[in-house]
C-alpha cells in the first residue's frame, strides 16, 4: 500500500491536471457504483450509462476545476506565520462557503445536461440544493480544517478526493432521487391541470 501511494504522489507531483482528473473521474464513478449497488440495492438492474456520465462529470467537469483551484491556492505565498493563518482562515471559507455553493448548483444542473433533461436544472437544483448544501458543510467544514491545517499542499486533492468518494456517493444517489421527485411532480402538476 505504500509504494502504491508513492507512486500515486510520484505522478502527482509530475501530472497534476492528468492524475488529479483521473481521480476525480474514478472516484465520482465508484461513488455511482456504491450509490446503485449499496444504496439503492440495483444489483444487476445497474445503470452503466449513468455510472458513464457522473464519471465523466468528475474527470472533464470537476477534475480540472478542482485542480486548477488547489494550484491557485497552493501558489500564494506569505513571508508571516500571521498572514498564513489568516490567508488558510480565507481560503477555507472561500472553499466550503463560496465554492461548494457553486459547485453544488452545478453539479445538479450538469447532471440534468448530460442525462439529456436540462429543461429539469432548474427545478433540480430547486429541490436539491439547501439540503445538499447543509449535509456539504457537515463533511467539509471539518475536512477542510484538517487538510488546511496539516495536509501537505500537492496531497489537498487527494485528501478531498478520497472524502469525496463516501460524498459522491450521497450525489449519485440524491440526483436519481431528485430526478424521480421532479418527474413526480410534473406529473402531478399535469394530472391536476387536466381535472381544471
Amino acid at each position: 500500500m505504500a509504494t502504491l501511494i508513492r507512486a500515486y504522489n510520484s505522478v502527482l507531483l509530475r501530472k497534476p491536471m492528468i492524475t488529479q482528473c483521473a481521480t476525480a473521474g474514478v472516484l465520482f464513478g465508484a461513488g455511482d457504483i456504491i450509490a446503485q449497488q449499496a444504496v439503492e440495492g440495483k444489483g444487476k438492474d445497474h445503470d452503466f450509462l449513468r455510472t458513464a456520465r457522473l464519471t465523466f462529470y468528475g474527470g472533464a467537469l470537476f477534475g480540472p476545476a478542482m485542480t486548477k483551484w488547489y494550484s491557485f491556492l497552493n501558489r500564494i505565498k506569505f513571508p508571516s506565520p500571521t498572514k498564513a493563518l489568516l490567508y488558510r482562515v480565507f481560503v477555507f471559507f472561500t472553499h466550503v462557503m463560496v465554492l461548494a455553493s457553486v459547485a453544488v448548483a452545478f453539479f445538479y444542473g450538469s447532471m440534468s445536461v448530460l442525462e439529456g433533461k436540462p429543461e429539469e436544472a432548474i427545478s433540480r437544483i430547486k429541490a436539491a440544493y439547501v439540503p445538499t448544501i447543509v449535509r456539504n458543510w457537515g463533511v467539509y467544514i471539518p475536512t477542510q480544517l484538517i487538510n488546511f491545517s496539516i495536509v501537505p499542499p500537492h496531497l489537498r486533492f487527494f485528501t478531498v478526493s478520497v472524502v469525496s468518494l463516501f460524498w459522491n456517493t450521497y450525489l449519485s444517489a440524491s440526483n436519481a432521487q431528485v430526478h424521480k421527485d421532479v418527474v413526480m411532480e410534473a406529473e402531478l402538476e399535469k394530472a391536476v391541470d387536466r381535472v381544471d
